[in-house]
């Protein structure tokens, strides 16, 4: 996703324990149980990221307030819990060992939606649901100028005219264009739901984006859950941590390089939307 395109870069069981209460913003608090090991965490039945994995033993969910773009990325919908990654033309990912759940949301059926792609049409569902229209625009890499939702759909506020502005987008802008338009985090101690980590290359780079975190009052840890396209275009996935698979899928928040499946960031690379 670091190459202007159309060359589009990479952009790339059984028994679990619930802990509920109810946070200061009315957001239910799934919590995790101290006897938790990491198969406890997935409830294979829960159809969103909230209901389908628990915080680690001694966690519970950051609260957030409910018209938040992190409200909307911990309650996305998720494919049946084993579905598959698919490509653009309907072919498995040959990787099942990078995630572990699907989110339900199509990607058509071009080879357009790659990584940072992925991130603009999630951003891109959350405003478009709070019909912030105005708010929905990307820069084409070519000239950094921004295209607005609103000038392209003039006046017609279809989700199948929605579509069809996300996929204009995506065939124009790429990771150096997103990288651009986000702001940098200052430090990765300030991380939140929404939040990205993205780098450029040359001639690909690649984005994830954080869709969930949670923390321990007591010792201050905090862990957080990522999510990515990729390419070939393809579904957006819930990705796992190999580097501690007792709390897969979640990530302890650390100062030092963040290890995804298939790529490697570092903590200066978060950057996050303008509200």
């Amino acid at each position: 996703m670091g190459a202007v395109k159309p060359v589009i870069g990479i952009c790339m069981f059984a028994f679990f324990v619930l802990i509920s209460c109810i946070s200061t913003d009315g957001e239910e608090r799934r919590g995790g149980s101290p006897v938790q090991d990491q198969h406890t965490l997935i409830d294979t039945a829960g159809k969103t990221i909230f209901k389908r994995f628990d915080p680690p033993p001694g966690f519970s969910r950051t609260v957030i307030d409910t018209f938040s773009f992190g409200f909307f990325l911990r309650h996305l919908k998720l494919k049946t819990f084993g579905t598959r990654v698919r490509y653009y033309n309907g072919q498995p990912k040959n990787k099942p060992n990078v995630y572990i759940s699907v989110i339900d949301m199509d990607i058509g059926n071009r080879d357009l939606q790659q990584c940072a792609d992925a991130i603009m049409r999630l951003r891109s569902e959350f405003l478009y649901a709070r019909q912030r229209y105005h708010d929905i625009h990307f820069n084409f890499v070519s000239d950094g100028r921004p295209r607005f939702y609103e000038d392209f759909v003039e006046g017609d506020h279809s989700y199948e005219k929605f579509r069809e502005y996300l996929d204009y987008i995506f065939a124009y802008a790429n990771t150096r264009s997103l990288e651009q338009e986000l702001i940098p985090v200052g430090s990765i101690l300030e991380i939140r739901i929404g939040d990205v980590f993205i780098q450029t290359g040359n001639p690909y780079g690649h984005a994830v984006i954080v869709t969930d975190m949670a923390e321990n009052i007591d010792t201050g840890e905090k862990v957080y859950m990522l999510a990515q396209g990729y390419m070939p275009a393809q579904d957006i996935q819930v990705l796992v941590n190999r580097e501690n698979t007792m709390i897969s899928p979640w990530y302890t928040l650390g100062e030092g390089p963040i290890e995804t499946p298939e790529w490697t960031f570092m903590p200066v690379d978060l950057k996050r939307f303008h509200d």
